[in-house]
C-alpha cells in the first residue's frame, strides 16, 4: 500500500486533531453520522497496525471524519501534500492566529498585501525591541 501505511497516516490524522479524539467518539460519529457500521476497537487496530486490509467503505468513512479525500490512505504523494497542509493548519492554529487568516481570507489581494506589510513591521519592530 506504499510507503506509508494505512496505520501511520491514520495516526498522523488522530493527532492533527485537537482534541485528539478517542476511538469510541470516532467510532459514534462514523455509526451515526455517515451510518456505517464501525468499531472503536477496529479503528484502534487499524491505527496500531493491527489490521491493515480495511474495506473502501471503512476507508472512507474515516477519510471524511477526518476530513481529508480517501486518496489520503492510498496515495503517498496525495497523504505527503495533505500532511503538509495539515501541519501549517495546525501551526496557524496553535500560533493562536486562526482568526487573522479566516479573515483575511475575504480580504482582496491589495488588502492583503497590506496586513502582510503590517505584520512584518510588528514582527521587525517586536525583534529590534527584544535586542
Amino acid at each position: 500500500m506504499g510507503a506509508f501505511s494505512i496505520a501511520r497516516k491514520l495516526d498522523r490524522l488522530f493527532k492533527q486533531s485537537s482534541p485528539e479524539p478517542s476511538y469510541m467518539a470516532v467510532a459514534e460519529a462514523v455509526r451515526s453520522g455517515q451510518g456505517v457500521a464501525i468499531s472503536h476497537t477496529y479503528i484502534w487496530q487499524l491505527r496500531t497496525g493491527r489490521r491493515d486490509n480495511p474495506t473502501v467503505t471503512h476507508l472512507t468513512a474515516l477519510a471524511a471524519y477526518f476530513g481529508v479525500p480517501v486518496a489520503y490512505f492510498l496515495d503517498d504523494e496525495q497523504a505527503e501534500r495533505i500532511d503538509a497542509q495539515l501541519e501549517l493548519l495546525r501551526t496557524i492554529r496553535d500560533a493562536g492566529v486562526t482568526e487573522i487568516a479566516l479573515r483575511a481570507a475575504d480580504v482582496s489581494p491589495r488588502g492583503r498585501d497590506t496586513i502582510s506589510e503590517l505584520i512584518r513591521k510588528v514582527w521587525e519592530s517586536e525583534r529590534q525591541a527584544e535586542s
